[in-house]
């Protein structure tokens, strides 16, 4: 496989769905006064998004597993572009509802599949530099997306923001299935299809439940309820949609709490810091921007150092760090609002957050096996849409009690992480063989989170 244009389709495809959620946000307040829609439709653009491609990201990774990663990323990119193009051509907001729900089935086909293409493309001691590309790239989608979606909205209107993706996706996505490379060997086990059902309906009710104001309780208890008949399921079936090797370590299952953990902590934050800058301190959405810009940057540095610091460290050490970091950045808008101690936390948020996910990630990816990587990426992208939203829905529920009682919860929960990486790799001197698990699941029986 061609490692440069494996990473270049990579960083692509991540920038892609970045750029996608930060523009957005920038283009709904135009969006709604154009097409004369409610601020609850205008939501739904939004979650119509998040609840498809959540539902159906560990699934979309399982068909990258069987039919091959880059075919899927292929058609991830190429339908992502299409709905994005189909959006900004939309009559009204309803088809927008409709299409970014669309958008969101080729975001789960896609977004797996960027991770399972770098796990086939490099081995497992070598995974960490291309993973820090990509999370830099992610910081930097993250800094330029208000930015960008700022000018094109004021420049061109709302409908500029959807053909951003569109040049990308074809750049990317046509030689990906003009030429998708070998195809794996034939499965002979059939595909978990009613796992994959129960799954997507588990994550998408849960989805719905943490995004809707107030939380949905109806949404919380189906979840709850499909997922237990899915544990039940995967335990008896034959061919599970979560392969034991995958979710039965101990170290990739700590990996996905911790970036569940540190993800909602630092969505939830921000949630905050929106209201401590624009309401307590009177910044237009520009500036505030500007006073977030550290957050940005210190994640590109960070994801960059990551791999000499996961080599001379290990992936335990290196984490606890980064979640110390990310929670001292947490508590520091409970401390202060003037602008030096408020970049100063946006800066210890972004250092944590791109650490942790450099490292978290490498320890998921490296510890499975190219038949199942597209599952084990599909696992972090959904830990990644999990924790956001459980992130938001914790913040505006605790708003009323103040921001710092909050940012003091949001704390807890960022903390929770510490003990978890104990659970993870030390210095690679030390790691085992990332292909022995470091504890086996006897046939029959539950595997461990």
């Amino acid at each position: 496989m061609n490692r440069p244009w494996t990473l270049a389709g990579s960083v692509a495809g991540a920038v892609v769905v970045a750029l996608d959620g930060t523009v957005l946000t920038v283009a709904q307040p135009r969006l709604q006064r154009e097409l004369h829609a409610s601020f609850a439709e205008v939501q739904w653009t939004s979650t119509a998004y998040l609840v498809a491609v959540a539902s159906l990201l560990v699934f979309a990774g399982r068909l990258g597993d069987r039919y091959g990663q880059r075919r899927v990323f292929g058609l991830g990119m190429l339908g992502f572009g299409a709905a994005s193009a189909a959006v900004a051509l939309a009559p009204g907001v309803g088809w927008v509802i409709g299409l970014r729900a669309v958008q969101g089935v080729f975001g789960a086909l896609l977004q797996p599949a960027t991770l399972g293409m770098l796990r086939a493309a490099y081995p497992p001691d070598r995974l960490a530099s291309p993973l820090a590309v990509r999370t830099a790239a992610i910081g930097l989608a993250a800094a330029a997306g208000p930015l960008l979606g700022g000018a094109l909205v004021t420049g061109l209107g709302w409908r500029a923001v959807f053909l951003v993706n569109v040049p990308a996706a074809l750049a990317f996505g046509l030689p990906a299935l003009l030429r998708p490379g070998r195809r794996p060997a034939p499965a002979r086990a059939p595909l978990d299809l009613p796992g994959a059902v129960l799954l997507a309906v588990t994550l998408a009710c849960l989805v719905y439940a943490l995004t809707a104001r107030p939380v949905s309780g109806a949404g919380l208890a189906v979840a709850v309820l499909t997922a237990a008949i899915l544990v039940r399921h995967e335990r008896r079936t034959a061919s599970p949609l979560l392969p034991p090797e995958v979710i039965g370590s101990r170290s990739a299952g700590a990996a996905l709490g911790i970036l569940v953990a540190v993800s909602a902590s630092l969505f939830g934050t921000l949630f905050l810091a929106t209201y401590v800058l624009q309401r307590h301190l009177g910044l237009d959405p520009f500036d505030s921007a500007l006073c977030s810009l550290p957050l940005a940057v210190l994640m590109v540095a960070s994801a960059a150092l990551s791999p000499a610091l996961l080599r001379r460290y290990g992936a335990r050490a290196t984490t606890a760090g980064a979640t110390a970091a990310l929670t001292l950045g947490v508590l520091l808008p409970a401390r202060t609002t003037s602008l030096p101690g408020l970049g100063c936390g946006f800066a210890l948020l972004g250092a944590g957050f791109g650490t942790v996910m450099v490292a978290a990630t490498q320890v998921i990816v490296r510890r499975a096996e190219v038949t199942t990587a597209g599952v084990a990426g599909g696992l972090q992208q959904t830990a990644l849409n999990i924790g956001p939203a459980m992130g938001v829905a914790a913040a505006a529920a605790l708003l009323g009690a103040g921001t710092g009682p909050a940012l003091l919860a949001l704390a807890a929960v960022a903390a929770l992480a510490l003990p978890a990486a104990r659970a993870l790799p030390g210095p690679a001197a030390a790691e085992p063989d990332p292909h022995i698990p470091d504890e086996p699941v006897p046939a029959g029986a539950p595997a461990r989170r």
